[in-house]
């Protein structure tokens, strides 16, 4: 048996345990692959539930319904509704906590099941202040509780058959791209899909992240793909975010510079750290 299919077998018992579940889907490899194995655990009864909003790639949501369709899922896409709360819109370093509590309180509402989310052990050493909400909303995370990091998530997917979803490169909601304190609008978010969109198609890039900052726009690239944005290109595709993009925004400058995990929370790295969500359903 390959280490993906002893981590998916230990994720399985844990799953069996559960009765009425609805797992927490945002489009990205951990949520997929969870609910793929809640899906095909005898004897669960198991629903998906993907929030649409301006802070969630239409990508993202393209995969949640394509394999909700393969995998036969009971889909709920739904509204969070987390625009309409000032303090996320003002975009906090905590922003995530918002977000989330809008989240899970919308899952809530439209199913009295368990939530479950896909967190693994890595997610533990990062800033999450999402897992407070999660706590307050009796959230459980199976991997988590199984002892499973992001690899092994993938070597998951992979036992699963999920060949697609186990490459996926980690992409976090739109939102993370905006500069802690710079309020979070609509076409803004919209704005930083276009660009990433263009920049991956231009450069063939597995990671991109078109960061707002105050002093302009910085798109982070992957090495290789770094080195392939050289003077030439990167004139080029500054023309096209310009076009694409806000006028005071692209007219304060275009930068380029290596991916940084969640360097748009300037303050995050003084935080007292993120809270662990402990096993058995206590978070």
């Amino acid at each position: 048996m390959s280490e993906g299919s002893q981590a998916g077998a230990r994720v399985e018992e844990i799953l069996s345990t559960m009765d009425d579940i609805v797992v927490a889907a945002s489009g990205g490899v951990d949520s997929l692959t969870l609910a793929t194995l809640a899906g095909r655990t005898p004897g669960l009864r198991a629903a998906v539930a993907h929030a649409v909003s301006p802070a969630v790639p239409a990508a993202a949501t393209a995969r949640v319904r394509r394999l909700a369709r393969r995998e036969g899922w009971r889909l709920l896409v739904l509204d969070a509704g987390e625009f309409e709360d000032p303090a996320y819109r003002a975009n906090p370093v905590d922003r995530c906590r918002y977000c989330k509590r809008s989240l899970y309180g919308a899952i809530r509402r439209a199913s009295g099941a368990v939530i479950l989310s896909g967190t693994n052990l890595d997610d533990l050493g990062d800033y999450r202040p999402g897992l407070e909400a999660a706590a307050e909303h009796g959230v459980r995370h199976p991997f988590v509780e199984a002892g499973v990091d992001k690899a092994g998530v993938r070597g998951i997917a992979r036992a699963l058959g999920l060949e697609e979803i186990a490459d996926l490169p980690a992409a976090p909601c739109l939102a993370s791209r905006v500069e802690t304190g710079i309020r979070i609008e609509a076409d803004l978010l919209a704005f930083v899909d276009r660009a990433e969109r263009a920049v991956r198609d231009a450069l063939g890039a597995t990671i991109v992240r078109a960061r707002v900052r105050r002093d302009g726009l910085v798109v982070e690239l992957d090495p290789d793909a770094l080195g392939r944005a050289r003077d030439g290109v990167r004139r080029d595709l500054e023309r096209t975010l310009q076009e694409l993009g806000p006028d005071p925004l692209v007219r304060a400058g275009v930068r380029f510079a290596p991916y940084e995990m969640g360097s748009a929370f300037v303050h995050a790295r003084q935080s007292a750290g993120a809270p662990r969500p402990t096993g058995g359903g206590a978070v």
